[in-house]
């Protein structure tokens, strides 16, 4: 079993040794490229004078679109590649770092293709869902580089199994702790060991309350009605444990929750952008 922990921990590093790789891949490359890329079209748009004012059906504006449009569109392939690892020039670390950095670049150039102009129609629509599209991605930039470390601090080099074993053998006791209690006492340990510790929302993982918690209700009975009797005594001792594994579980779905959750946003977004892009770049020529 240690093996199998020193393994899992491994991995762990290995996670984190990856993700600050790309951000720094080939010292910075793609950061390089998109400040290059934003500063180009900053220093073009208060240099190129377009009458009467910028905005999206200009020249300039159509240029911008044009190579807003195509980032966005490669940049939305990185799930394919994804399936496709390999190494070299244009290995998954080196598609994931200009995936990020030229992402942001998107937040210039996005912006100034529209000229600041915008309002209620499908041309802001696309803007708008770009932005969301890379706010959440800096989400999960940040929170794959904090979380990782305290999700393993969490686990203690235990496994998901592990966990779920120990709170496992703790409800084995308490069932048998539990045979000399009274009636109403011991349906309090009953209904905490039927109540599934995952059979809660998203809510309650995000924000760890779980109010609901039948542990806790025992808990707290058996910590008012304080008593020498050692079978409650026991059963108080085990409920304790009971919510100190329960506690860790759950840190550890909170902390599993924070870092998936952006993909929901990021995913579905990515394919309404898409949509909305198509649409932004139909009625265009439809009108020009």
């Amino acid at each position: 079993m240690a093996t199998t922990n020193e393994g899992f921990t491994a991995g762990e590093k290995r996670r984190d040794a990856d993700h600050v790789s790309f951000l720094k891949h080939r010292r910075f490359r793609w950061l390089k490229v998109a400040l290059v890329l934003s500063l180009v079209a900053l220093v073009s748009y208060l240099l190129v004078d377009v009458e009467p004012r910028h905005n999206g059906g200009s020249w300039y504006g159509y240029t911008l679109g044009t190579i807003g449009a195509g980032l966005i569109v490669w940049l939305s392939l990185l799930g394919v590649r994804k399936r496709n690892m390999t190494e070299g020039r244009w290995s998954l670390k080196a598609w994931t770092s200009a995936h990020v950095y030229l992402g942001l670049a998107l937040i210039v150039i996005g912006t100034l293709h529209t000229g600041f102009q915008l309002g209620w129609n499908v041309h802001t629509l696309a803007w708008a869902l770009m932005m969301i599209v890379i706010i959440s991605g800096i989400y999960g930039i940040t929170v794959y580089a904090t979380l990782p470390a305290r999700v393993s601090e969490n686990r203690r080099e235990m496994t998901k199994r592990e966990m779920l074993d120990a709170l496992d053998a703790i409800d084995r006791q308490l069932q048998s702790a539990a045979q000399p209690l009274g009636r109403e006492q011991s349906d309090l340990v009953i209904a905490a060991l039927e109540q599934d510790p995952f059979d809660f929302g998203i809510v309650a993982r995000l924000t760890g309350n779980y109010r609901g918690c039948r542990t806790n209700r025992a808990l707290n009975a058996f910590g008012i009605s304080a008593s020498v009797d050692d079978a409650e005594d026991k059963v108080g001792k085990l409920l304790r444990r009971r919510k100190a594994q329960l506690d860790q579980i759950r840190r550890q779905m909170k902390l599993r929750a924070l870092l998936d959750i952006w993909l929901y946003v990021h995913v579905p977004v990515t394919i309404a952008l898409i949509a909305a892009l198509t649409a932004h770049v139909v009625s265009v020529f439809y009108y020009w």
